[in-house]
């Protein structure tokens, strides 16, 4: 099993997809163009093209066709074959002159059956068989013209955005976020005929809506193929509602049976809800530079885990923002143009990607200063050694060595776009305000252990202020979203209490006026107040909305309702130790790895037949082990809906230092910033995602 497994599975999926490439016109969807983006990179598949009159192109309603010059095409995409997905095939083909076509989908047959809704037994009649594809290919050749031209379709599983050694992330599924107790009401208006849920302890997978539970059934698709490809046969546990269905549907995966039978490794696949704990995603402990660059720099179009890196600073043009969109920009992720590659440190650019994702800030800006000495003077570029602080103009004036000698600037481009993210993450006004949140985080921490919630609530009024009365200095609206969800995701559960009553009906009053006098509604508030324009927001609109807020602020504050061990993240002070939060995930990897082995409370195992029912009935009366998430040497943690790059980090060096014989690769569906938890608490379509049908 290699030790790359996330990125050498990803490789190995888009090598299919580069064999059917040559003189094609492709067309990729975002999810497998940010796949390709972190492997492969578009270099490679432009490589594999090969024709001048070809290219790629993104796949959508508007997406133009193919020529008389262009007589091949094909489509790379990341969710199922139906519906509206089907429909864009059809009108692109409809358009084009093409004579064969190849459909690459990342989703399995057997999900496409599932999403066919046919029963199980039919299911299993057609193993072996594909049906769906069978009839699609039929489908394309008639919206070609000629049922003579060619076409396929096929599956690869083009599932990871492989990040680093040790972790990779599920584009497809960015927006997979686990339940809250104010979900409940939208479930059971969906099933009017049926018992009412009362809590999250009583969802499964017959409770959810048709589309959530689709998307579901696509992940575990998918990361059955990655088990598949490890070689192992996978044991199945979860921590959280949402992750107990998931980890349930891959222990059951009916096409997976013979897979495991067969597998000679295995693996525990520990599946954690991040509602859990919010703190650690929207908290600003973090000392890593990689985070700061994610949460500061703008994002790269169409992505959901890159960054724009501004290249105007190494181009003749004055670097003015008119300029800015002159120049293509650079981004964070150094994958390698072949799909040969069998390390992530085969340049110093990876290398120092790698370096920047597992070091402390500081270290991370010596080693950005190293790099950039090294290649300079590898390049013999007039480089002038200094020692001490790091600064943005010392970082600079090393990059801008290299901008007359194109040679060296093609040589080390990837080592200069991370050079540029770093002096623009320096330089940025949003580093000062990251040092004000984290200096009012910690203040937030001692007064949790010292004072009531009232008190705490009181210290946030004086910082709330409205478009008039605030500086760049000051909060803004989305910043105090952030805030909000800090503070009632760290304390829990809180007992009813008048003063708390009294001091949130002040917050509640002084973020309403916040609110209605906002001059521009940013996509976020929107969300949070249903409304699209601040002309149609009045006070009253306001209100009712945070209201809502409130509610859901109360739900955050229950999310560990349901758990007997992982009940609390915060650790109350004494007389010597100020009070810490303890991150949800270190808890689990520190019970997963206790050498004690303890029977776990909230670290759920999931049956994956009648033999793993008998094990687990007999252990309660004779001396049969129990499976456990350290029985394995492989450990595979995901994270479901997101993970920070110091979360990642922490999970690794835990597993070294605990158990340095297991393999960790943390997956999860998407990296996070602080203000992307409040978009995807607030988003409108969380129930019923858009999976494309």
């Amino acid at each position: 099993m290699s030790a790359l497994g996330a990125l050498s599975f990803t490789q190995q999926a888009w090598e299919q997809v580069l064999a059917k490439a040559k003189r094609a016109l492709v067309y990729l969807d975002a999810a497998c163009a940010e796949s390709l983006h972190w492997s492969c990179g578009s270099g490679r598949l432009l490589e594999a093209v090969g024709g001048p009159a070809c290219d790629l192109r993104e796949f959508g309603p508007q997406a133009a066709g193919g020529g008389p010059r262009q007589p091949k095409a094909v489509f790379v995409l990341s969710c199922l074959l139906k519906g509206r997905t089907v429909e864009t095939l059809r009108d692109i083909l409809g358009r084009s002159h093409f004579q064969y076509c190849v459909v690459v989908t990342a989703v399995g047959h057997p999900a496409h059956l599932t999403a066919s809704h046919l029963p199980a037994g039919a299911v299993a009649e057609l193993e072996g068989q594909q049906p769906v594809f069978e009839q699609l290919e039929e489908k394309l050749c008639e919206w070609m013209g000629n049922m003579n031209y060619t076409a396929e379709v096929l599956h690869s599983p083009l599932l990871l955005a492989p990040v680093a050694p040790h972790l990779a992330l599920t584009p497809a599924f960015a927006s997979l976020f686990p339940l809250l107790p104010r979900d409940l009401k939208l479930l059971n208006s969906e099933r009017p005929d049926k018992r009412k849920l009362g809590s999250l302890a009583e969802v499964d997978a017959s409770t959810l809506t048709p589309e959530l539970l689709l998307q579901i059934r696509c992940l575990v698709s998918s990361l059955s193929s990655f088990c598949e490809y490890l070689g192992v046969r996978e044991e199945c546990f979860s921590v959280g509602t949402l992750s107990r269905i998931i980890a349930s549907d891959l222990a059951n995966y009916a096409p997976a049976k013979n897979r495991r039978k067969a597998a000679a490794g295995r693996a525990s696949v520990v599946f954690v809800d991040r509602t859990l704990d919010l703190t650690g995603a929207v908290g600003h402990h973090g000392d890593n530079l990689v985070e700061k660059m994610i949460s500061f720099l703008p994002k790269l179009p169409g992505h959901t885990n890159d960054v724009m890196v501004n290249m105007v600073e190494l181009t003749a043009l004055q670097t003015k923002e008119e300029n800015y969109t002159m120049i293509a920009p650079g981004c964070l992720a150094q994958s390698k143009a072949s799909c040969e590659v069998t390390s992530f440190t085969d340049t110093p650019a990876r290398a120092l990607w790698e370096s920047l994702l597992t070091t402390k800030h500081k270290e991370a800006l010596m080693e950005v200063r190293r790099h950039l000495v090294e290649a300079a003077s590898r390049e013999n570029l007039p480089i002038k050694m200094s020692m001490g602080r790091v600064t943005p103009g010392q970082l600079t004036s090393y990059i801008q060595l290299f901008k007359k000698n194109f040679k060296a600037l093609e040589s080390h481009c990837g080592l200069l776009q991370l050079g540029l993210a770093a002096v623009q993450t320096l330089k940025h006004p949003m580093s000062s305000k990251w040092d004000n949140f984290l200096a009012f985080e910690r203040l937030l921490l001692q007064s949790i252990g010292e004072s009531s919630m009232s008190n705490v609530l009181n210290q946030l009024l004086p910082i709330i202020k409205s478009f008039s009365q605030r500086t760049s200095d000051d909060y803004s609206p989305e910043d105090l979203l952030v805030l909000l969800v800090y503070i009632y995701s760290v304390v829990g559960e809180i007992p009813a209490d008048k003063d708390l009553d009294t001091a949130e009906e002040m917050v509640k009053m002084a973020l309403t006026v916040v609110f209605s006098e906002e001059p521009n509604l940013s996509p976020l508030l929107q969300n949070v107040l249903g409304c699209e324009s601040s002309i149609n927001l009045t006070f009253q609109k306001a209100r009712v909305a945070v209201d809502e807020l409130f509610e859901s602020l109360h739900d955050i504050t229950t999310a560990r309702s349901l758990m007997k061990q992982f009940k609390s993240v915060y650790i109350p002070g004494n007389h010597t130790h100020q009070a810490t939060y303890k991150p949800l995930l270190k808890q689990v990897v520190e019970e997963i790895l206790n050498p004690e082995r303890p029977d776990h409370v909230d670290i759920e195992h999931t049956s994956s037949g009648l033999t793993d029912l008998l094990k687990t009935g007999f252990s309660m009366f004779m001396k049969v082990s129990r499976p456990h998430p350290s029985d394995h040497s492989l450990l595979i943690l995901f994270v479901v809906g997101g993970v920070t790059i110091s979360e990642a980090k922490m999970v690794k060096d835990l597993v070294s230092s605990l158990k340095p014989g297991t393999q960790v690769i943390v997956l999860s569906t998407r990296l996070l910033k602080p203000l992307n938890i409040p978009e995807l608490l607030f988003a409108t379509d969380r129930l019923h995602p858009d999976i494309g049908i």
